[in-house]
């Protein structure tokens, strides 16, 4: 009896996991969300398979009174599909696990409970590679989905070399970077590498621009050549552009302006003018992430404050983009181009303005433009940011395989790779 309820829960989670995105947050109340390597707030979700690496999982309930979190792991195809498994194929220990570990603000204006744990949890981990949802839901109840969040369990068992270079294009030779990589596939079984094999590329972490479904470009022995001019290839943009939270009280040079009141605080970031005519400028940046700091308080989690925090971005000549919706993104919205990111033009101001609920910490962000009548186009910096060639962008190489009684796609080779100085990174 407890084997069937179990498989119901598992059949129920990929029902619901099936045609919703990852990173969203589906409560209102739920805010601060971050997972990243443990003690690297800047480090992507990335573990390897029965190792002893760890991630961080911490956010904010500003309800302000304790609630029963759970979190339960969702395998996922290479495309984020729920795979046709039983959570028992695929976690060893429980299927759900309740979140224990928390806190009440302290100090900070706005109250709000702090939730963290330490994952995976030895009485609940992952048992093979591929993709992961983490699903956090109140009650043990997963129809009350709190937020989900996207990780990377990796098994290397393939060598994956990559390297950067400017595209043969004279159009894109200026603007774009583009990546080719090899695999050496080493001991696996692959009787037809187009179906079994299966490539993506991430630039800066980013899942909005990702190049999915990548086939080789050669094949000879054991290696597969992955070189396509068409596909591989990513507009550079430029560094990103950064806000320093870490003091409500301190102004720092990227604040306009400041007004506090007794139950909100307002900050009002400097106008950020669009910067394709600007000279390209080279400065050290986060690659869109963000990091909770206070520059106030000896623990920045559950001691540091909220406070809206208003964007604008003024386009050239002060002329709305015609047929373009702008949206700011970053990992504080995980890139996601909804409400959560869209912006508003002003037209008595000739601007565009967003507002944010965002905890004190140091932000990296660039502002994007999507087609209105192409929901599938992809998100472009070329009227907003410009694309410069000597941009510095961190690539991943994802690398997917299923055998051939295979149920699911493992994560079988990562390699990173920083666009500046052309050197692999990690993994």
């Amino acid at each position: 009896m407890i084997r069937l309820l179990s498989f119901w829960l598992a059949l129920t989670v990929s029902v619901i996991c099936y045609g919703q995105s990852p990173d969203v947050t589906y409560m209102h109340n739920i805010h601060g969300v971050k997972l990243f390597m443990q003690g690297n707030q800047l480090g992507y979700p990335i573990i390897a398979l029965n190792s002893g690496d760890l991630l961080e999982l911490h956010f904010d309930d500003l309800d302000g009174r304790v609630k029963n979190y759970f979190y339960t792991f969702q395998l996922c195809n290479a495309d984020w599909s729920p795979v046709n498994l039983s959570t028992f194929d695929y976690l060893k220990g429980f299927s759900e696990v309740r979140l224990n570990q928390y806190r009440l603000s302290s100090i900070s204006q706005t109250k709000y409970v702090h939730y963290q744990a330490i994952l995976p949890d030895r009485n609940c981990a992952p048992s093979k590679s591929g993709n992961y949802l983490l699903k956090i839901f109140l009650d043990g109840d997963t129809s009350k989905l709190a937020f989900t969040r996207r990780l990377l369990v990796y098994d290397k068992q393939a060598e994956v070399g990559l390297s950067i270079t400017q595209p043969f294009n004279a159009e894109l030779f200026k603007t774009h970077q583009k990546v080719q990589f090899q695999v050496n596939k080493g001991q696996l079984n692959v009787v037809n590498p187009i179906q079994q094999i299966k490539a993506v590329v991430l630039q800066n972490y980013r899942w909005d621009n990702a190049k999915m479904n990548i086939p080789p470009t050669f094949i000879r022995n054991n290696m597969m050549e992955f070189n396509n001019e068409n596909v591989l290839v990513f507009p550079a943009g430029r560094e990103f552009r950064w806000a320093d939270l870490r003091s409500f009280r301190l102004q720092t040079e990227r604040v306009d302006r400041a007004e506090y009141a007794p139950s909100n605080i307002h900050i009002y970031l400097k106008p950020d003018g669009e910067r394709t005519q600007a000279r390209y400028l080279k400065f050290v940046d986060y690659n869109g992430f963000y990091y909770v700091e206070s520059t106030e308080v000896s623990n920045p989690w559950w001691q540091s404050d909220y406070a809206n925090v208003h964007f604008t971005f003024v386009p050239k000549g002060n002329q709305p983009f015609a047929d373009k919706k702008v949206f700011v993104v970053g990992e504080m919205n995980k890139y996601n181009l909804d409400d959560t990111s869209a912006m508003t033009y002003n037209a008595d101001k000739g601007v565009y303005e967003k507002t944010l609920y965002l905890k004190q910490g140091y932000y990296s962000y660039i502002y994007v433009t999507k087609d209105l009548h192409n929901p599938n186009s992809e998100p472009l910096t070329e009227q907003t940011e410009g694309d410069y060639w000597e941009s510095e962008n961190e690539y991943t190489v994802l690398v997917y395989y299923r055998s051939l009684s295979g149920r699911h796609d493992e994560l079988i080779g990562v390699s990173n790779i920083n666009s500046l100085n052309s050197r692999r990174v990690g993994f």
